[in-house]
């Protein structure tokens, strides 16, 4: 009967010591698991203030005023304007056209 006594022993210390074990696991992963939900809030945060930036930026006042100051671009005027022709434009028959 001791040694069935001892066996018993041995096997509460042994169950014991594992559910230490998996309760300490079980608060360290739900301790990363809120870790990590308050990081997704943050990044959640700072995409919908980006978004918010990328937004505004792109204004076609702003993007205007943009090309204008630091491309030096201006608007298209027939005194500007270069158009290319084709040499051989003139005398090829029309796409569609019958022969």
């Amino acid at each position: 009967m001791t040694r069935f006594n001892l066996l018993l022993l041995a096997a509460l210390l042994l169950s014991s010591v594992y559910l230490v074990r998996v309760s300490h696991e079980s608060r360290r992963l739900f301790a990363e698991l809120d870790k990590a939900r308050s990081e997704e809030r943050l990044l959640d945060s700072e995409f919908e203030r980006l978004k918010s930036d990328k937004q505004s930026q792109a204004t076609p006042l702003r993007v205007e005023k943009m090309a204008r100051e630091k491309l030096a671009m201006r608007n298209a005027t027939p005194a500007v304007t270069q158009y290319v022709t084709y040499p051989g434009a003139a005398s090829a028959p029309a796409a569609g056209g019958a022969k």
